[in-house]
């Protein structure tokens, strides 16, 4: 884990220095609305510490990224992209690692998409 910074965006919203749109918290994450939606539901869940990418927080904390995964399918289900028995309609995850990736806040971050029919392959 590297310290947060103050040029870091979401350590910013975490801090409570720029207010998200929070749909879920947890002692260790938080998930709150994309202001740039790609899909009619996008929430973007992180990790309260700050960590550069998914591999460096595996590496750092393998039950906190198991954590992030598991607060991004409970916004799932909040969000009613699922349900407790069922995975119809559906929900994608990502997370883009690296700038040819397309990350553009180098604070790993999971991106829920749903609400719409997913494409394959993405972009």
């Amino acid at each position: 884990m590297s310290e947060p910074t103050s040029d870091c965006l979401f350590c910013r919203m975490v801090a409570g220095e720029i207010p998200p749109d929070v749909v879920r918290e947890t002692d260790r994450t938080l998930a709150f609305r994309d202001i740039d939606p790609k899909a009619p539901t996008h929430v973007l869940v992180v990790p309260k510490e700050h960590h550069a990418t998914l591999g460096g927080l595996t590496a750092a904390d393998p039950a906190l990224a198991a954590e992030l995964v598991t607060t991004a399918h409970a916004v799932a289900l909040q969000e009613g992209l699922v349900t407790a028995d069922s995975a119809e309609p559906g929900y994608r995850l990502v997370t883009n690692t690296g700038p040819q990736a397309g990350q553009s806040v180098h604070h790993v971050h999971l991106h829920v998409l749903g609400g719409r029919r997913m494409a394959w392959p993405p972009g």
